[in-house]
């Protein structure tokens, strides 16, 4: 070893606590430990109330009311027993540090039943089993903690089926301006101009808009028919240099809505994927697995931009497709 090697300092001697030496302010210790607990095990049951009392529906407001409250409850919860088992610690328990090496292979039967003898000395000192009211407040406490989360599962449900693989797009369905629902000509669409775009008809849906809105969300631009690359399958997919895809990214789902004109590129501003309208709008950059859903689209007699069927792939993320 080093000559000037640092000393080991050895463990910090015990300071004596007022809950060592006075009985009264232990007993306030106590209560104030179960106080936290108690609050926790209410803080919990708040969150199961607050997720019947303020259910979601359209009206945006109602989820930031559900997300608060409940979100407080869950906190109270978490925050009762976490502070609670620190003020424990800290005021009722030995704080004396003890260190031990630990070998990995089975003790002798003399030292297991040492090691049992050390369980009960701990619980005998830190009053786990002496002190009632402590006890029957933490198990208050932690048999309410999880309720929330089972709750908050169950929003996980149902399975959704093939639902995702199907959006409100259909054959003769116009193209409509998002948020208005005006169809679109294709005469209206002009070079390099960028349509966000919704099925005609989402705007007067009274049940599931914001779902139906969430899958069937289209990006249209119109490009110089020379510059697209398009496989024979896809010919007749656009309509004199117009295309139309997916908004919805296919690496976690948020809204691909930048549109740089210059290299006809897609960016999507969540993580950075990039993809080539020019192309079939494959990924040129970014954790995207996959390009973006192409809607095959064509006019009608009227000159209305409308789409030929649904998409042919799911849309969103590529999960789930899987």
């Amino acid at each position: 070893m080093a000559p000037d090697a640092v000393k080991d300092p050895g463990l910090e001697p015990h300071r004596t606590r007022m809950t060592d030496k006075s009985v009264k302010h232990e007993k306030a210790a106590t209560r104030q430990v179960a106080a936290m607990f108690f609050a926790s095990a209410i803080g919990s049951a708040f969150a199961i109330y607050a997720y019947f009392a303020f259910p979601l529906t359209e009206d945006l407001s109602t989820v930031r009311n559900n997300t608060l409250l409940l979100g407080l409850g869950i906190t109270l919860g978490l925050f009762g027993i976490g502070i609670g088992a620190v003020h424990w610690a800290k005021t009722l328990m030995p704080d004396a540090e003890v260190s031990e090496e630990r070998h990995q292979t089975r003790g002798k039967e003399a030292d297991r039943a040492r090691a049992v003898e050390i369980i009960k000395l701990a619980d005998s000192e830190s009053g786990f089993s002496r002190r009632k009211l402590i006890r029957r407040s933490l198990y208050s406490a932690l048999a309410v903690f999880p309720l929330p989360a089972i709750m908050i599962f169950g929003d996980l449900g149902p399975n959704p089926g093939d639902t995702l693989r199907h959006t409100m797009w259909k054959k003769g369905t116009r193209l409509a301006t998002d948020p208005t629902g005006t169809p679109i000509k294709a005469s209206d669409v002009t070079l390099g101009s960028v349509f966000h775009v919704i099925p005609e008809g989402l705007a007067e849906l009274e049940h599931h808009k914001l779902e139906e809105k969430a899958k069937a969300a289209v990006l249209l631009v119109r490009l110089d028919p020379a510059d697209l690359k398009e496989s024979e399958e896809r010919k007749n997919w656009s309509y004199d240099g117009i295309v139309a895809y997916s908004k919805i990214c296919t690496h976690v789902g948020c809204p691909v809505a930048l549109y740089e004109q210059q290299t006809h590129h897609l960016l999507c501003p969540c993580h950075q994927s990039t993809f080539d309208v020019t192309d079939a709008c494959k990924v040129v950059f970014g954790p995207a697995s996959r390009a973006l859903p192409q809607l095959p689209i064509t006019v009608d007699a009227e000159g209305y931009l409308i789409a030929q069927s649904d998409f042919t792939e799911p849309v969103g993320p590529s999960f789930w497709e899987r």
